[in-house]
Protein backbone atom coordinates (compact mmCIF):
# COMPACT_ATOMS: atom_id res chain seq x y z
CA UNK A 1 0.00 0.00 0.00
CA UNK A 2 1.52 3.31 -1.06
CA UNK A 3 2.23 5.78 1.78
CA UNK A 4 0.46 9.03 1.57
CA UNK A 5 2.14 12.48 1.62
CA UNK A 6 0.89 15.08 3.46
CA UNK A 7 1.84 18.90 4.12
CA UNK A 8 4.60 19.49 6.60
CA UNK A 9 5.11 23.18 8.03
CA UNK A 10 7.22 24.22 10.87
CA UNK A 11 6.71 28.01 12.05
CA UNK A 12 9.17 28.41 14.92
CA UNK A 13 8.29 30.71 17.48
CA UNK A 14 5.14 32.54 16.66
CA UNK A 15 2.77 35.06 18.13
CA UNK A 16 -0.35 33.72 20.23
CA UNK A 17 -2.91 35.32 17.62
CA UNK A 18 -0.95 34.13 14.40
CA UNK A 19 -0.55 30.73 16.06
CA UNK A 20 -4.32 30.18 16.50
CA UNK A 21 -4.86 32.11 12.68
CA UNK A 22 -2.81 29.80 10.96
CA UNK A 23 -4.11 26.97 12.53
CA UNK A 24 -8.14 28.58 11.91
CA UNK A 25 -6.84 28.94 8.25
CA UNK A 26 -4.80 26.00 7.14
CA UNK A 27 -8.54 23.99 8.03
CA UNK A 28 -10.27 26.63 5.83
CA UNK A 29 -7.75 26.22 2.86
CA UNK A 30 -7.80 22.21 3.47
CA UNK A 31 -11.46 22.61 3.06
CA UNK A 32 -11.79 24.32 -0.02
CA UNK A 33 -9.65 21.48 -1.60
CA UNK A 34 -6.20 24.27 -1.72
CA UNK A 35 -3.82 21.97 0.46
CA UNK A 36 -3.78 18.20 1.52
CA UNK A 37 -3.47 17.62 4.77
CA UNK A 38 -1.14 19.03 7.02
CA UNK A 39 1.05 18.59 10.17
CA UNK A 40 2.59 21.65 12.05
CA UNK A 41 4.93 22.19 14.88
CA UNK A 42 5.29 25.50 16.09
CA UNK A 43 6.18 27.76 19.42
CA UNK A 44 5.05 30.52 21.57
CA UNK A 45 6.64 34.29 21.63
CA UNK A 46 5.94 35.32 24.02
CA UNK A 47 5.16 32.42 26.45
CA UNK A 48 1.39 32.51 26.68
CA UNK A 49 -1.80 31.05 28.48
CA UNK A 50 -4.41 29.73 26.29
CA UNK A 51 -7.97 28.64 27.58
CA UNK A 52 -10.65 26.38 25.47
CA UNK A 53 -12.89 27.68 23.10
CA UNK A 54 -15.78 27.68 26.06
CA UNK A 55 -13.89 29.14 29.46
CA UNK A 56 -15.20 31.64 31.22
CA UNK A 57 -12.24 34.33 31.83
CA UNK A 58 -13.47 36.33 34.42
CA UNK A 59 -14.54 32.99 36.94
CA UNK A 60 -11.53 30.80 35.85
CA UNK A 61 -8.38 32.72 34.69
CA UNK A 62 -5.83 35.80 37.27
CA UNK A 63 -5.55 38.09 34.40
CA UNK A 64 -3.64 40.45 37.48
CA UNK A 65 -0.68 37.00 37.12
CA UNK A 66 -0.56 36.99 33.04
CA UNK A 67 0.28 40.67 33.16
CA UNK A 68 2.96 40.16 36.10
CA UNK A 69 4.67 37.34 33.88
CA UNK A 70 4.36 39.12 30.64
CA UNK A 71 2.78 36.14 29.27
CA UNK A 72 0.68 36.15 25.55
CA UNK A 73 -2.97 35.65 26.10
CA UNK A 74 -5.47 33.97 23.74
CA UNK A 75 -8.47 31.74 23.29
CA UNK A 76 -8.19 28.57 21.06
CA UNK A 77 -10.73 27.93 18.36
CA UNK A 78 -10.82 23.89 20.19
CA UNK A 79 -12.28 22.79 23.87
CA UNK A 80 -10.20 21.78 27.04
CA UNK A 81 -8.61 23.80 29.71
CA UNK A 82 -5.74 26.29 30.12
CA UNK A 83 -2.92 25.66 28.86
CA UNK A 84 0.80 27.53 29.63
CA UNK A 85 2.79 27.24 26.41
CA UNK A 86 6.29 27.98 27.21
CA UNK A 87 8.94 25.73 27.38
CA UNK A 88 7.25 22.93 24.69
CA UNK A 89 6.70 22.37 20.89
CA UNK A 90 3.10 22.26 19.93
CA UNK A 91 1.91 20.58 17.08
CA UNK A 92 -1.62 20.95 14.96
CA UNK A 93 -2.97 18.62 12.41
CA UNK A 94 -5.55 19.38 9.90
CA UNK A 95 -7.28 16.51 7.80
CA UNK A 96 -10.90 15.59 6.45
CA UNK A 97 -13.09 13.63 8.64
CA UNK A 98 -14.12 11.62 5.48
CA UNK A 99 -10.14 11.03 5.19
CA UNK A 100 -10.16 7.04 4.99
CA UNK A 101 -8.00 6.90 7.91
CA UNK A 102 -10.39 9.30 10.38
CA UNK A 103 -13.30 7.19 12.20
CA UNK A 104 -16.36 9.03 12.31
CA UNK A 105 -16.61 9.00 16.37
CA UNK A 106 -14.06 12.63 17.97
CA UNK A 107 -13.16 9.86 20.58
CA UNK A 108 -11.91 7.37 17.73
CA UNK A 109 -10.05 9.94 15.38
CA UNK A 110 -8.31 11.39 18.56
CA UNK A 111 -6.63 7.64 19.01
CA UNK A 112 -5.82 7.55 15.14
CA UNK A 113 -4.42 11.62 15.31
CA UNK A 114 -2.37 10.81 18.40
CA UNK A 115 -0.47 7.76 17.30
CA UNK A 116 1.75 9.93 16.12
CA UNK A 117 2.11 11.30 19.14
CA UNK A 118 2.40 8.08 20.85
CA UNK A 119 5.22 7.30 18.47
CA UNK A 120 7.15 10.79 18.73
CA UNK A 121 7.45 9.31 22.53
CA UNK A 122 8.48 6.17 21.90
CA UNK A 123 11.73 8.18 19.74
CA UNK A 124 12.79 9.87 22.81
CA UNK A 125 12.61 6.70 24.03
CA UNK A 126 10.08 6.71 26.83
CA UNK A 127 7.34 4.01 27.46
CA UNK A 128 4.31 6.10 26.46
CA UNK A 129 1.11 4.78 25.97
CA UNK A 130 -2.72 6.34 25.99
CA UNK A 131 -4.70 6.98 29.00
CA UNK A 132 -8.52 5.23 29.26
CA UNK A 133 -10.15 6.42 31.91
CA UNK A 134 -11.42 2.86 33.85
CA UNK A 135 -13.87 4.04 36.60
CA UNK A 136 -16.60 6.02 36.42
CA UNK A 137 -14.93 8.70 38.79
CA UNK A 138 -12.36 9.01 36.75
CA UNK A 139 -15.10 9.91 33.64
CA UNK A 140 -17.08 11.80 35.78
CA UNK A 141 -13.99 14.13 35.82
CA UNK A 142 -13.44 14.39 32.84
CA UNK A 143 -17.49 15.87 32.58
CA UNK A 144 -16.60 18.16 35.19
CA UNK A 145 -12.86 19.36 36.08
CA UNK A 146 -11.41 19.84 39.33
CA UNK A 147 -9.48 22.85 37.86
CA UNK A 148 -9.31 25.01 35.13
CA UNK A 149 -5.33 23.69 34.54
CA UNK A 150 -5.48 21.15 31.23
CA UNK A 151 -2.32 18.75 32.73
CA UNK A 152 -4.59 17.85 36.21
CA UNK A 153 -6.17 15.05 34.34
CA UNK A 154 -5.75 13.01 31.32
CA UNK A 155 -8.84 12.54 28.82
CA UNK A 156 -9.66 9.77 26.57
CA UNK A 157 -6.00 8.70 24.43
CA UNK A 158 -4.17 11.41 26.03
CA UNK A 159 -0.53 10.29 26.28
CA UNK A 160 0.59 9.35 29.52
CA UNK A 161 4.04 7.82 31.13
CA UNK A 162 4.14 6.20 34.21
CA UNK A 163 0.77 6.84 34.85
CA UNK A 164 1.84 10.77 34.40
CA UNK A 165 0.04 12.74 31.82
CA UNK A 166 3.11 14.07 29.09
CA UNK A 167 0.61 15.83 26.07
CA UNK A 168 -2.34 17.74 26.64
CA UNK A 169 -4.61 17.66 22.78
CA UNK A 170 -7.89 19.42 22.00
CA UNK A 171 -10.14 19.10 18.61
CA UNK A 172 -12.39 21.10 17.13
CA UNK A 173 -14.02 19.80 13.91
CA UNK A 174 -15.34 22.77 11.59
CA UNK A 175 -16.58 22.52 7.28
CA UNK A 176 -15.70 18.64 7.44
CA UNK A 177 -12.22 19.31 8.58
CA UNK A 178 -10.49 17.93 11.73
CA UNK A 179 -8.28 20.17 13.80
CA UNK A 180 -5.98 18.57 16.70
CA UNK A 181 -3.37 20.58 18.64
CA UNK A 182 -1.47 19.69 21.88
CA UNK A 183 1.21 20.48 23.71
CA UNK A 184 4.36 18.31 24.71
CA UNK A 185 6.00 19.90 27.76
CA UNK A 186 9.26 19.52 27.74
CA UNK A 187 9.76 21.60 31.15
CA UNK A 188 7.34 23.06 33.34
CA UNK A 189 6.85 25.65 36.26
CA UNK A 190 3.70 23.84 38.25
CA UNK A 191 3.38 27.27 40.56
CA UNK A 192 3.59 29.53 37.47
CA UNK A 193 1.16 27.86 35.77
CA UNK A 194 -1.33 27.15 39.13
CA UNK A 195 -1.01 31.40 40.02
CA UNK A 196 -2.51 31.63 36.13
CA UNK A 197 -6.27 30.27 37.44
CA UNK A 198 -8.69 30.96 39.92
CA UNK A 199 -9.78 28.36 42.94
CA UNK A 200 -12.28 28.56 45.44
CA UNK A 201 -9.83 29.45 48.05
CA UNK A 202 -5.87 28.53 48.96
CA UNK A 203 -6.51 25.53 50.50
CA UNK A 204 -7.84 24.31 47.26
CA UNK A 205 -5.03 26.03 45.03
CA UNK A 206 -2.24 24.00 47.41
CA UNK A 207 -3.89 20.52 47.36
CA UNK A 208 -4.14 20.54 43.65
CA UNK A 209 -0.57 22.09 43.23
CA UNK A 210 1.06 19.61 45.33
CA UNK A 211 -1.03 16.72 43.45
CA UNK A 212 -0.37 17.74 40.34
CA UNK A 213 3.25 16.32 40.22
CA UNK A 214 1.66 12.84 40.49
CA UNK A 215 -0.62 13.31 37.28
CA UNK A 216 1.20 15.36 34.77
CA UNK A 217 4.97 15.68 34.28
CA UNK A 218 7.05 17.48 31.51
CA UNK A 219 9.46 15.23 29.56
CA UNK A 220 12.71 16.36 30.59
CA UNK A 221 11.80 14.77 34.23
CA UNK A 222 11.54 11.60 32.77
CA UNK A 223 14.95 11.68 30.40
CA UNK A 224 18.25 11.17 31.57
CA UNK A 225 19.43 13.44 28.55
CA UNK A 226 18.16 17.05 28.22
CA UNK A 227 15.50 17.01 25.20
CA UNK A 228 16.19 20.36 23.40
CA UNK A 229 13.23 21.65 20.83
CA UNK A 230 15.29 20.50 18.34
CA UNK A 231 15.00 17.43 19.64
CA UNK A 232 11.68 16.62 19.90
CA UNK A 233 10.72 18.69 16.52
CA UNK A 234 12.71 15.50 14.95
CA UNK A 235 11.13 12.34 17.29
CA UNK A 236 8.18 13.72 16.59
CA UNK A 237 7.79 14.27 12.79
CA UNK A 238 9.03 10.62 12.83
CA UNK A 239 6.41 9.56 15.10
CA UNK A 240 3.86 11.20 13.08
CA UNK A 241 5.08 10.13 10.02
CA UNK A 242 5.57 6.22 12.06
CA UNK A 243 2.16 6.52 13.52
CA UNK A 244 -0.14 7.90 10.71
CA UNK A 245 1.64 6.00 7.45
CA UNK A 246 2.72 9.27 5.94
CA UNK A 247 5.52 10.85 4.96
CA UNK A 248 5.23 14.62 5.20
CA UNK A 249 7.20 17.67 3.06
CA UNK A 250 8.03 20.90 3.31
CA UNK A 251 4.99 23.45 2.88
CA UNK A 252 6.03 26.97 2.19
CA UNK A 253 3.06 29.69 2.55
CA UNK A 254 2.40 32.26 -0.19
CA UNK A 255 2.84 35.89 -0.05
CA UNK A 256 -1.12 35.93 0.02
CA UNK A 257 -1.80 33.23 2.44
CA UNK A 258 0.62 34.88 4.97
CA UNK A 259 -1.40 38.13 4.43
CA UNK A 260 -4.47 36.52 5.23
CA UNK A 261 -2.85 34.66 8.35
CA UNK A 262 -2.04 38.06 9.68
CA UNK A 263 -5.26 39.66 8.81
CA UNK A 264 -7.25 36.47 10.57
CA UNK A 265 -5.19 37.09 13.81
CA UNK A 266 -6.13 41.03 13.73
CA UNK A 267 -9.53 40.12 13.40
CA UNK A 268 -10.06 37.72 15.45
CA UNK A 269 -7.24 35.96 17.67
CA UNK A 270 -6.05 39.56 18.66
CA UNK A 271 -9.47 41.22 19.67
CA UNK A 272 -10.62 41.24 23.15
CA UNK A 273 -14.03 40.60 22.35
CA UNK A 274 -12.98 37.01 20.95
CA UNK A 275 -10.89 36.64 23.49
CA UNK A 276 -12.46 38.10 27.18
CA UNK A 277 -16.55 36.96 25.54
CA UNK A 278 -17.30 34.78 27.88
Amino acid sequence: MMRETWNFINSGKCSPAYNMALDEALLEWHSKGKIRPTIRFYGWEPATLSIGYFQKVEKEINLEAVKKYELGFVRRPTGGRGVLHDKELTYSVIVSENHPKMPKGVTESYRIISEGVLEGFKQLGLDAYFAIPKTKEDQENLKNPRSAVCFDAPSWYELVVEGRKVAGSAQTRQKNVILQHGSIILELDETKLFDLFKFPNERVRDRLLKGFSQKAVPINELIKNKVTIYDAEVAFKRGFEKGLQIDLVPYQLSEEQETYVHELAVKRYANDEWNFRR
